[in-house]
């Protein structure tokens, strides 16, 4: 899936549905649609999963790798990804929302801190945190890394 099955909820509110053109009925939103997805190796499921590589449908669909290019796929043309004659091919609404996710989990700012993430075992990471600089800035980076995950 481009956009996950457990996002189902934001692909209605955001209007993606609609670009999802085999609907089975109107209150079908499709979201198993092959127009949403890409046959992928469970390896590479995985790491688009964690938006470690996406395809840019704004960029004759070369596929970008953010992490690394264990694959050796950086750069290449996905010339499968997007047929405009084939009803069944991935929508670029879907590819780009991707892509914009990819970006943004991989952006690193500029001058943001750069905090101590390895604790030793025992440790009271807590109090490390709330006692070191920019606590309460911290403490927001390592909740939301923790539950958004």
């Amino acid at each position: 899936h481009i956009l996950p099955i457990s996002s189902e909820e934001y692909y209605v509110q955001k209007g993606l549905s609609g670009c999802i053109t085999t609907k089975a009925n109107e209150r079908d939103t499709e979201i198993n649609s092959c127009q949403n997805g890409l046959l992928m190796q469970s390896n590479v499921h995985e790491i688009s999963d964690k938006f470690l590589f996406s395809v840019n449908p704004d960029d004759d669909y070369k596929i970008t790798c953010f992490d690394g290019d264990p694959l050796g796929i950086d750069g290449k043309i996905n010339p499968i990804c997007r047929d405009p004659n084939d009803e069944r091919s991935a929508r670029d609404e879907l590819l780009r929302w991707h892509f914009r996710q990819a970006v943004l989990a991989n952006m690193k700012g500029v001058g943001e801190p750069n905090f101590e993430t390895n604790f030793p075992s025992g440790t009271d990471m807590m109090g490390e945190i709330l006692g070191g600089p920019d606590a309460a800035k911290r403490m927001e980076a390592e909740l939301f890394s923790r539950l958004m995950g």
